[in-house]
């Protein structure tokens, strides 16, 4: 996602470059943020997004049970009804 611009429009090149070039000469420190790699493989992806999703639909039949022959639990039964059928 680009970055928003600093004022009312874009800068061009050679403001951006401008002000790359002041930057450097005061000193200023730069700070860059990374995010870290992530090497797991397409295979290993998909096994963990599987698992977590089972691990969800798991709690949230816990909680369905919890709430049982309420009119919460019919609501949401209904919902689920109209939603996969």
């Amino acid at each position: 996602m680009p970055r928003k611009p600093l004022g009312e429009r874009p800068m061009t090149a050679a403001e951006r470059q401008a002000r790359y070039r002041v930057a450097r000469a005061a000193a200023v420190p730069v700070t860059r943020i990374r995010r870290p790699a992530d090497h797991r493989s397409r295979a290993r992806l998909w096994h963990d997004a599987v698992a977590e999703l089972v691990e969800l639909q798991a709690q949230y039949e816990a909680l369905l049970d919890n709430l049982r022959d309420s009119a919460t639990a019919e609501a949401l039964q209904a919902h689920l009804r109209a939603r996969f059928d």
